[in-house]
């Protein structure tokens, strides 16, 4: 307690313990910390109906810090109440500081998990790593034969990505790292120790270094180290454990980025023997194919075909267009079946019901509970014209499109495939002047509901106007006229795989027989 002037009146036991030089009489500012001398110089006495107290001061006595509560009497004294708030104020540094770790890992984990491609989850771990966590970071990735794939970043910088040619035992548990062993503590690694290829350009000596592993999704996803300067702060144990809890998210973002790549690969690869082929002039026929997908985000589907150019020559290329029940994935995989089995029957693509009884005896004998629906074209140049014969298997008939706008359907119909064990079907034989041309489909166009209803079907008489039209057009130009009045049909509607090729005998110039009595040449 102390008076108007400063003086001490009154100390108590445990006050004494704590300012053992105040005593009664004398000057408050002699025997306590500045920070309460001049708190109790500026406090005034409240005035009648003051209704705000004195404030609470706070500062530090020794290595303890307290909190001095004052209480003002009426004639000037001053009672000042310490507390002890050394435990509290710890306590809310901690809590600060896991507010904060816990701000940053769940960014570090929106970053991380907002990609999944591989080279910008590696960057971010080793941008925010060195941000937050050290001065600089380096993130190693698994090693590839001799060679350690590396990405380096300095705080304030930006990643670099190289791959070194090093040996990981070079340094202290890197190697067990990138095995997924747990980390050594950062005292057992001598910064000195530590070779020049792991310090960033520009970095100086190290001062301390932490490495720990990236885990991943059952196999490692790296490694990750961090360093500081010489003369900085070392790590502490809590900092090396925060570490690891980064490491973790970046590992598994890691190691899902590097899994979806592998996956993606894969797909590539497979969706390239699915997709359709991009067709083109073989032995001077014309040949044109477009493809639509049931839905907008997808490559493959149901519908498919092929042209199959003659190993002879003047033998007739075989062209295949089918259906199979489905959409999707699944009915992609049984067209991937279905057109390995074609490819492999192709020395009897002169035996267009021997090979559809082939094909159907396969798919009766899969696990596949889908059927198909197909046609077979073979076609090969004679002088200016085409000579043509298509087999249709429980698919729609080919249209002729000739050179007056006429649009014929070719005589030809069969049961369907992998539905039933036998397999019946009727060729019909054509033949396409120059500028005349067949056009193959799936019922993916015809049974396209859209429209100014938006449920009328498109149809096949529709589509016999829409091919009149294209009378003396050449296939591709067929090829995306009806595409294109199909799809400004069916709109933003639903409809089925769409499939379409053209098989044209080109217009020519005749080239003069070499000697009178032959057939002479063609050029388109």
């Amino acid at each position: 307690m102390a008076d108007l002037h400063g003086l001490i009146v009154l100390v108590n036991e445990a006050a004494g313990e704590v300012l053992p030089e105040a005593r009664p009489g004398v000057r408050l500012a002699d025997a306590v910390p500045s920070w309460l001398a001049s708190a109790h110089a500026a406090l005034r006495v409240p005035r009648q109906g003051d209704g705000e107290g004195p404030a609470v001061r706070s500062g530090s006595v020794g290595d303890r810090v307290f909190e001095a509560h004052p209480t003002v009497e009426d004639a000037g004294t001053v009672l000042w109440w310490l507390v002890d708030a050394t435990d509290h104020r710890l306590a809310q540094e901690a809590l600060r500081r896991e507010r904060e770790r816990t701000a940053f890992l769940g960014k570090a984990s929106n970053l991380l998990l907002s990609s999944l491609n591989l080279n910008r989850c590696t960057h971010v771990t080793a941008q925010m790593a060195a941000e937050h966590l050290a001065d600089a970071a380096i993130v190693v990735a698994p090693v590839r034969g001799a060679r350690l794939p590396l990405v380096s970043c300095l705080r304030d910088g930006a990643p670099l990505a190289s791959v070194a040619d090093v040996d990981p035992e070079t340094v202290p548990g890197l190697a067990e790292a990138l095995q997924g062993f747990p980390p050594v503590p950062t005292r057992w690694v001598e910064p000195s120790t530590v070779p020049d290829w792991v310090l960033p350009e520009g970095f100086g000596p190290p001062g301390s270094i932490v490495v720990t592993p990236l885990p991943g999704h059952g196999v490692p996803a790296g490694a990750l180290i961090l360093l500081r300067r010489a003369g900085s702060a070392g790590f502490t144990p809590e900092e090396e454990v925060f570490a690891r809890l980064f490491a973790a998210r970046a590992g598994a973002a890691m190691s899902a980025a590097r899994l979806y790549a592998d996956q993606s690969a894969i797909t590539d690869v497979l969706m390239r023997e699915l997709l359709p082929p991009s067709l083109h002039q073989v032995s001077g026929v014309d040949f044109a194919g477009g493809y639509r997908p049931s839905e907008d985000h997808e490559r493959i589907g149901g519908d498919f075909y092929d042209v199959h150019p003659a190993i002879n020559e003047g033998a007739p290329s075989l062209v295949v267009l089918g259906d199979v029940c489905g959409k999707g994935l699944e009915a992609a995989v049984l067209t991937g079946k279905i057109r390995n089995t074609l490819h492999a029957l192709l020395p009897l693509a002169d035996d267009h019901q021997r090979m559809l009884g082939l094909l159907n005896m396969a798919l009766l004998n899969s696990h596949h509970t889908r059927f198909a629906t197909l046609v077979l074209a073979s076609a090969v140049r004679e002088g200016g014209s085409v000579r043509m014969r298509v087999t249709s298997a429980g698919h729609p008939a080919p249209m002729i499109v000739r050179a007056t706008g006429e649009v014929e359907e070719a005589d030809t119909r069969g049961t369907l495939i992998g539905a039933m064990p036998d397999v019946r079907a009727e060729s019909a034989e054509l033949s396409l002047a120059p500028g005349e041309t067949c056009v193959l489909y799936t019922d993916g166009f015809t049974e396209a509901r859209g429209g100014p209803m938006g449920d009328a079907m498109f149809g096949e008489e529709r589509l016999r106007r829409v091919l009149a039209e294209c009378a003396g057009m050449p296939a591709e130009s067929i090829v995306e006229r009806v595409q294109m009045v199909a799809s400004h049909w069916v709109g933003n509607g639903r409809h089925d795989d769409m499939a379409v090729v053209a098989v044209s005998a080109p217009r020519n110039h005749h080239l003069s027989a070499v000697n009178g009595h032959t057939r002479g040449r063609f050029t388109a």
